[in-house]
Parts: structure tokens; sequence; C-alpha cells
């Protein structure tokens, strides 16, 4: 699976969201794509996931352009209000709707089992906004990819959670070497810390390929 944004610009009703912005990602591609706060993470993000429909430019999934494909296909991670589960739920609670909307069986036995396969059950009564980041993201990351439709995942900004960015880095390769397109929107410090190649917000990276 290729993603490709071509120019593409959002602009809302009173200012510029996203200035244009070129870049693309494979499967089994890593793109970390760097910007200051107000430049557009969220609104890349959304367009990237064929959840908004650029001002200007095209997003292209396998050189076509098909909102509908990228709905399905790319799984858009703890976007702040948009897909960021509410933070006073209970961990139990947000598994259960993820499993749901995945098409997964979703009851009380399918949650602990899901929970503790990944050691997560002695937090299944643990409000999200108390988990650890590092445990946040594992949590939403694992929830996306129990789609077996998800072919790619836009992480929008998991370092304003705080911590290491080198953790969610090294999840977000877990899933690039499972074969998945994955993209990171982070800020210029976090990509700065990490000390890897990177793509600009507001840029034209079209000549800048994901890490394998």
């Amino acid at each position: 699976m290729e993603i490709r944004a071509e120019q593409v610009e959002v602009t809302g009703a009173h200012s510029t969201l996203l200035r244009p912005t070129s870049l693309a990602v494979s499967g089994g591609e890593l793109l970390v794509v760097a910007g200051d706060p107000g430049t557009g993470h969220t609104a890349l993000a959304l367009a990237l996931s064929g959840r908004l429909k650029p001002s200007r430019g095209r997003v292209l999934v396998d050189g076509a352009e098909d909102a509908r494909a990228l709905r399905h296909r790319v799984s858009l991670v703890d976007a702040p209000e948009i897909t960021e589960p509410e933070p006073s739920v209970p961990v139990a609670a947000a598994v259960a709707e993820g499993l749901s909307l995945a098409g997964r069986r979703s009851g009380r036995r399918a949650v602990r089992s899901w929970l503790a396969a990944r050691d997560l059950d002695g937090h299944a009564a643990t409000r999200v906004e108390n988990l650890p980041a590092p445990e946040r993201l594992r949590l939403l990351v694992d929830l996306a990819c129990a789609d077996r439709r998800v072919a790619a995942l836009v992480l929008d900004t998991p370092d304003r959670h705080g911590g290491d960015p080198h953790v969610w880095y090294e999840l977000a390769r877990r899933e690039s070497r499972r074969e998945r397109a994955v993209l990171v929107l982070c800020s210029p410090h976090s990509a700065d810390r990490l000390d890897v190649p990177r793509a600009e917000l507001g840029a034209d990276n079209s000549t800048a390929g994901g890490a394998r």
C-alpha cells in the first residue's frame, strides 16, 4: 500500500490550517513528519486517512483518489478531539468499543482476554487519562490493528503525552515491520531527539522516503 499527498493544503474559515505538503509512505515504511504547534498536524492526519477533503491538492492511495479506501484501510490513532478516547473512560470500556468498531468480539470475556494477552489486565478499571503514555499508545495502536482491513497507521502527536519519543518510535517501527505504512506526526523537538530522517509539515517532501 502507498499513500501519497500531493501539495495537500487545508484552509479554515479564517486561516490556513495546513500549508501545501507533499509526502509519500509505503507498506513497510515509517515516516516521521515534524511541525511546530499550529502547523496542521491533525489537518494532515485527517486528509491522509480520508476523513477530510483537502482544500487544494490530493491524497492518493495506490495511485488513485479514493477517500473510501483510505477511511477503511488507514487508522487515525489518538487524534486530539477526533479519535482520542474519552479521558474518564475505564480502559476496559475503551477496549470494548475499539474491538466492536474493528468487528471483533467485545464482550467482557473477550476484553479480559485481550487485556491479559498484553499484560494490561491490571489496568482494566484504570481511567484512560491515568494510563502511562507508553501503555496508552500501545493500547491504542493494538486496537487500531485489531481491524484486519487496516494497512496503514497515522499517529497524531503521540509526544503531546510526554515521555521518551524513542518509545513510540519503536512501537511505530514494530508496525512498519509488519508491512504496514506508518506515519507519525510530532514536534521538531521530538524529531531532533530521535535523530532520524524526517519530513516537514508545509513542505515538499516528495523525494523523501520513509525508513525501513
